[in-house]
Protein backbone atom coordinates (compact mmCIF):
# COMPACT_ATOMS: atom_id res chain seq x y z
CA UNK A 1 0.00 0.00 0.00
CA UNK A 2 1.10 3.65 -0.86
CA UNK A 3 1.50 5.87 2.13
CA UNK A 4 1.86 9.33 2.24
CA UNK A 5 3.57 11.40 4.81
CA UNK A 6 1.85 13.66 6.20
CA UNK A 7 3.87 15.73 8.57
CA UNK A 8 6.53 16.36 5.26
CA UNK A 9 3.14 17.50 3.24
CA UNK A 10 2.18 19.43 5.90
CA UNK A 11 5.98 21.20 6.00
CA UNK A 12 5.93 21.26 2.35
CA UNK A 13 2.62 23.32 2.48
CA UNK A 14 3.91 25.87 5.23
CA UNK A 15 7.24 26.53 2.64
CA UNK A 16 4.66 26.72 -0.27
CA UNK A 17 2.77 29.49 1.65
CA UNK A 18 5.81 31.53 3.02
CA UNK A 19 7.82 31.55 -0.32
CA UNK A 20 11.10 31.04 1.21
CA UNK A 21 13.18 28.80 3.43
CA UNK A 22 14.04 30.49 6.26
CA UNK A 23 10.83 31.99 7.16
CA UNK A 24 9.53 28.44 7.36
CA UNK A 25 11.85 26.94 9.28
CA UNK A 26 11.23 29.50 12.11
CA UNK A 27 7.74 29.44 11.82
CA UNK A 28 7.82 25.45 12.29
CA UNK A 29 10.64 26.21 14.61
CA UNK A 30 13.08 23.52 12.67
CA UNK A 31 16.45 23.74 11.20
CA UNK A 32 16.49 24.82 7.89
CA UNK A 33 18.46 22.00 7.00
CA UNK A 34 16.32 19.46 8.80
CA UNK A 35 13.21 21.55 6.62
CA UNK A 36 15.02 20.96 3.05
CA UNK A 37 15.47 17.05 4.12
CA UNK A 38 12.06 16.60 4.63
CA UNK A 39 10.84 18.09 1.10
CA UNK A 40 13.52 16.11 -0.68
CA UNK A 41 11.69 12.85 1.25
CA UNK A 42 8.25 13.98 -0.09
CA UNK A 43 9.82 14.77 -3.32
CA UNK A 44 11.39 11.42 -3.73
CA UNK A 45 8.08 9.75 -2.64
CA UNK A 46 5.87 11.85 -5.29
CA UNK A 47 8.37 11.37 -7.94
CA UNK A 48 8.46 14.91 -9.14
CA UNK A 49 10.45 18.11 -7.98
CA UNK A 50 8.18 20.74 -6.37
CA UNK A 51 9.91 23.65 -5.88
CA UNK A 52 12.22 26.04 -8.07
CA UNK A 53 15.42 26.31 -5.90
CA UNK A 54 16.99 30.12 -6.17
CA UNK A 55 19.26 30.38 -3.07
CA UNK A 56 16.43 30.28 -0.14
CA UNK A 57 13.88 31.91 -2.40
CA UNK A 58 11.88 28.86 -3.69
CA UNK A 59 8.98 29.31 -5.91
CA UNK A 60 6.62 26.20 -6.82
CA UNK A 61 6.94 24.13 -10.31
CA UNK A 62 3.58 23.11 -11.99
CA UNK A 63 3.64 19.78 -9.83
CA UNK A 64 3.90 22.17 -7.21
CA UNK A 65 1.08 23.78 -7.41
CA UNK A 66 -0.97 20.44 -7.63
CA UNK A 67 0.27 19.35 -4.55
CA UNK A 68 -0.10 22.56 -2.92
CA UNK A 69 -4.24 22.35 -4.01
CA UNK A 70 -4.64 18.71 -2.92
CA UNK A 71 -2.06 20.13 0.65
CA UNK A 72 -5.37 23.28 1.04
CA UNK A 73 -8.31 20.51 0.96
CA UNK A 74 -6.40 18.24 3.39
CA UNK A 75 -5.56 20.71 6.04
CA UNK A 76 -8.87 22.70 5.68
CA UNK A 77 -10.53 19.53 6.24
CA UNK A 78 -8.84 18.64 9.09
CA UNK A 79 -9.06 22.21 11.07
CA UNK A 80 -12.96 21.61 10.03
CA UNK A 81 -12.98 18.00 11.52
CA UNK A 82 -11.37 19.66 14.72
CA UNK A 83 -13.85 22.52 15.06
CA UNK A 84 -16.82 20.06 14.60
CA UNK A 85 -15.46 17.86 17.08
CA UNK A 86 -15.03 20.64 20.01
CA UNK A 87 -18.80 22.43 19.37
CA UNK A 88 -19.60 18.53 20.10
CA UNK A 89 -17.74 18.62 23.32
CA UNK A 90 -19.47 21.39 23.97
CA UNK A 91 -23.02 21.35 25.47
CA UNK A 92 -23.07 25.47 24.02
CA UNK A 93 -22.98 25.92 20.23
CA UNK A 94 -20.51 27.97 19.38
CA UNK A 95 -20.76 30.14 16.40
CA UNK A 96 -17.52 32.14 15.39
CA UNK A 97 -18.63 35.48 13.43
CA UNK A 98 -16.99 38.19 11.42
CA UNK A 99 -17.05 41.48 10.48
CA UNK A 100 -15.37 43.94 8.52
CA UNK A 101 -14.37 47.00 10.71
CA UNK A 102 -16.11 49.44 9.14
CA UNK A 103 -19.39 47.61 9.24
CA UNK A 104 -22.42 49.15 11.33
CA UNK A 105 -22.72 47.74 14.06
CA UNK A 106 -26.46 47.95 13.87
CA UNK A 107 -26.62 45.88 10.80
CA UNK A 108 -24.75 43.09 12.99
CA UNK A 109 -26.66 43.52 15.61
CA UNK A 110 -29.32 42.88 13.50
CA UNK A 111 -27.73 39.97 11.71
CA UNK A 112 -27.89 38.12 14.62
CA UNK A 113 -30.83 39.12 16.78
CA UNK A 114 -31.99 35.53 15.81
CA UNK A 115 -29.30 33.60 18.01
CA UNK A 116 -28.64 36.56 20.88
CA UNK A 117 -29.82 35.45 24.01
CA UNK A 118 -30.31 31.37 22.79
CA UNK A 119 -29.02 29.89 25.92
CA UNK A 120 -27.25 27.31 23.60
CA UNK A 121 -25.51 29.03 21.26
CA UNK A 122 -22.05 30.88 22.42
CA UNK A 123 -21.11 33.67 19.81
CA UNK A 124 -17.64 34.67 19.37
CA UNK A 125 -17.49 37.89 17.26
CA UNK A 126 -14.19 39.47 15.84
CA UNK A 127 -13.51 42.49 13.80
CA UNK A 128 -10.72 42.92 11.36
CA UNK A 129 -9.86 43.91 7.86
CA UNK A 130 -11.35 41.78 4.93
CA UNK A 131 -8.03 39.45 3.80
CA UNK A 132 -7.43 38.56 7.29
CA UNK A 133 -11.24 37.53 7.62
CA UNK A 134 -10.83 35.22 4.65
CA UNK A 135 -7.69 33.78 5.95
CA UNK A 136 -9.75 32.60 9.46
CA UNK A 137 -12.77 31.65 7.37
CA UNK A 138 -10.30 29.47 5.46
CA UNK A 139 -8.92 27.07 8.17
CA UNK A 140 -12.24 27.19 10.18
CA UNK A 141 -11.13 29.49 12.97
CA UNK A 142 -14.45 31.47 11.56
CA UNK A 143 -17.60 30.39 10.81
CA UNK A 144 -18.79 33.19 9.03
CA UNK A 145 -17.92 36.65 7.83
CA UNK A 146 -20.54 39.49 7.53
CA UNK A 147 -18.89 41.96 4.98
CA UNK A 148 -20.42 45.02 2.33
CA UNK A 149 -18.30 43.69 -0.57
CA UNK A 150 -18.25 40.02 -2.28
CA UNK A 151 -15.77 37.62 -2.87
CA UNK A 152 -15.18 35.27 -5.93
CA UNK A 153 -14.44 31.68 -5.16
CA UNK A 154 -11.26 30.26 -6.56
CA UNK A 155 -9.84 26.95 -7.32
CA UNK A 156 -8.41 26.32 -3.32
CA UNK A 157 -11.36 27.97 -2.06
CA UNK A 158 -14.99 27.32 -2.82
CA UNK A 159 -16.15 30.54 -0.72
CA UNK A 160 -19.83 30.87 -0.50
CA UNK A 161 -20.92 34.27 -0.29
CA UNK A 162 -24.96 35.43 -0.19
CA UNK A 163 -26.20 38.99 -0.38
CA UNK A 164 -28.57 39.09 2.92
CA UNK A 165 -29.47 42.67 2.86
CA UNK A 166 -29.25 45.97 0.55
CA UNK A 167 -29.56 49.47 2.20
CA UNK A 168 -30.84 52.79 0.65
CA UNK A 169 -28.09 55.61 1.23
CA UNK A 170 -29.44 59.20 2.43
CA UNK A 171 -28.26 62.43 2.88
CA UNK A 172 -28.63 63.05 6.85
CA UNK A 173 -28.75 65.82 8.80
CA UNK A 174 -29.68 67.70 12.16
CA UNK A 175 -32.92 68.05 12.13
CA UNK A 176 -32.86 71.71 14.01
CA UNK A 177 -30.51 73.41 11.27
CA UNK A 178 -31.17 75.83 8.04
CA UNK A 179 -30.56 72.49 5.97
CA UNK A 180 -34.46 72.66 5.96
CA UNK A 181 -34.37 75.84 3.72
CA UNK A 182 -31.90 73.82 1.14
CA UNK A 183 -32.96 72.00 -1.81
CA UNK A 184 -31.33 68.47 -2.40
CA UNK A 185 -29.01 67.46 -3.90
CA UNK A 186 -28.61 70.63 -5.89
CA UNK A 187 -27.68 72.74 -2.99
CA UNK A 188 -25.03 70.00 -1.97
CA UNK A 189 -21.98 72.65 -2.53
CA UNK A 190 -23.76 75.16 0.08
CA UNK A 191 -23.06 73.01 3.07
CA UNK A 192 -20.00 70.65 4.70
CA UNK A 193 -20.19 67.39 3.47
CA UNK A 194 -19.20 64.29 5.04
CA UNK A 195 -18.32 60.81 3.03
CA UNK A 196 -17.61 57.38 3.15
CA UNK A 197 -13.67 56.97 2.40
CA UNK A 198 -12.57 56.53 -1.01
CA UNK A 199 -11.72 52.93 -1.21
CA UNK A 200 -15.88 52.39 -0.02
CA UNK A 201 -18.40 51.24 -3.09
CA UNK A 202 -21.25 54.09 -1.60
CA UNK A 203 -18.22 56.77 -2.34
CA UNK A 204 -18.27 55.00 -5.71
CA UNK A 205 -21.84 55.21 -6.70
CA UNK A 206 -21.81 58.47 -4.99
CA UNK A 207 -19.57 59.68 -6.85
CA UNK A 208 -21.32 58.87 -10.20
CA UNK A 209 -24.41 60.19 -8.75
CA UNK A 210 -22.84 63.66 -8.57
CA UNK A 211 -21.16 63.21 -12.00
CA UNK A 212 -25.02 62.51 -13.48
CA UNK A 213 -26.62 65.31 -11.72
CA UNK A 214 -23.78 67.68 -12.48
CA UNK A 215 -22.33 67.92 -8.70
CA UNK A 216 -18.77 69.08 -7.85
CA UNK A 217 -18.67 68.67 -4.23
CA UNK A 218 -15.71 68.67 -1.36
CA UNK A 219 -15.96 66.68 1.35
CA UNK A 220 -15.56 68.33 4.69
CA UNK A 221 -14.01 65.02 5.81
CA UNK A 222 -13.89 61.49 4.96
CA UNK A 223 -14.78 58.87 7.40
CA UNK A 224 -14.71 54.69 6.96
CA UNK A 225 -15.96 53.84 10.00
CA UNK A 226 -19.46 53.90 10.11
CA UNK A 227 -20.03 54.37 13.98
CA UNK A 228 -17.95 57.51 13.68
CA UNK A 229 -19.66 58.58 10.49
CA UNK A 230 -23.06 58.25 12.73
CA UNK A 231 -21.19 60.66 15.22
CA UNK A 232 -20.36 63.62 12.75
CA UNK A 233 -23.73 63.31 11.24
CA UNK A 234 -24.88 64.50 14.77
CA UNK A 235 -22.60 66.55 16.25
CA UNK A 236 -20.65 68.27 13.37
CA UNK A 237 -23.36 70.62 11.43
CA UNK A 238 -23.24 68.37 8.30
CA UNK A 239 -24.55 66.41 5.88
CA UNK A 240 -23.57 62.79 5.83
CA UNK A 241 -23.76 60.18 3.21
CA UNK A 242 -24.86 57.65 4.99
CA UNK A 243 -26.95 54.05 5.10
CA UNK A 244 -29.86 53.95 6.86
CA UNK A 245 -29.62 51.37 8.81
CA UNK A 246 -26.70 53.53 9.94
CA UNK A 247 -28.60 56.44 11.55
CA UNK A 248 -32.37 54.88 12.06
CA UNK A 249 -32.66 55.48 15.09
CA UNK A 250 -31.43 59.31 15.20
CA UNK A 251 -33.91 59.95 12.47
CA UNK A 252 -36.81 58.33 14.25
CA UNK A 253 -35.76 60.42 17.80
CA UNK A 254 -35.63 63.35 15.78
CA UNK A 255 -31.70 64.30 16.11
CA UNK A 256 -31.06 64.04 12.48
CA UNK A 257 -33.63 64.68 9.41
CA UNK A 258 -33.39 62.69 6.18
CA UNK A 259 -33.55 64.85 3.15
CA UNK A 260 -33.29 63.14 0.60
CA UNK A 261 -32.65 59.39 -0.61
CA UNK A 262 -30.10 58.86 -2.85
CA UNK A 263 -31.33 56.99 -5.96
CA UNK A 264 -28.92 54.07 -7.19
CA UNK A 265 -26.79 54.21 -4.45
CA UNK A 266 -26.88 51.68 -2.16
CA UNK A 267 -25.05 49.38 -0.16
CA UNK A 268 -25.22 45.51 0.06
CA UNK A 269 -24.32 43.53 2.62
CA UNK A 270 -22.60 40.22 2.26
CA UNK A 271 -22.59 36.62 4.23
CA UNK A 272 -19.84 34.90 3.49
CA UNK A 273 -18.87 31.17 4.24
CA UNK A 274 -16.46 28.74 3.29
CA UNK A 275 -17.41 25.13 2.38
CA UNK A 276 -18.02 22.77 4.69
CA UNK A 277 -18.33 18.38 4.56
CA UNK A 278 -21.12 19.26 7.74
CA UNK A 279 -22.66 22.65 8.00
CA UNK A 280 -23.83 23.99 11.15
CA UNK A 281 -27.75 23.65 11.70
CA UNK A 282 -27.37 27.11 13.70
CA UNK A 283 -26.06 28.78 11.06
CA UNK A 284 -28.18 27.71 8.42
CA UNK A 285 -30.91 28.67 10.07
CA UNK A 286 -28.99 32.79 10.99
CA UNK A 287 -28.93 32.08 6.82
CA UNK A 288 -31.96 31.60 6.31
CA UNK A 289 -34.08 34.12 8.83
CA UNK A 290 -36.20 36.34 7.21
CA UNK A 291 -35.51 39.30 10.21
CA UNK A 292 -32.12 40.13 9.20
CA UNK A 293 -33.13 43.99 8.55
CA UNK A 294 -36.15 44.89 10.77
CA UNK A 295 -38.08 47.74 10.66
CA UNK A 296 -36.65 49.33 13.58
CA UNK A 297 -32.33 48.83 14.23
CA UNK A 298 -31.51 48.98 17.64
CA UNK A 299 -28.47 51.87 18.35
CA UNK A 300 -24.82 51.66 17.40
Amino acid sequence: MRNLNFHHLHYFWTVAKEGHLTRAAQKLNVSQSALSSQIKQLEGRLGHDLFHRQGRALSLTDVGHLVLEYAESIFNLSNELLSMMESGEQRVQQLRIGAVATLSRNFQENFLRPVIGLDKVKLALKSSNFDDLLEQLRVHKLDLILSNRPVASDSTTPWRCKLIAQQGVFLVGPSDSEFATLRFPQDLTRVKLLLPGPDSDIRTQFDLYCEQHGLSVTPYAEVDDMAMLRLLARDAGAVAVVPEVVVQDEIQAGILKNYATLDSVTESFYAITAKRHVDLPILKSLLNSDAIVPDSAPRE
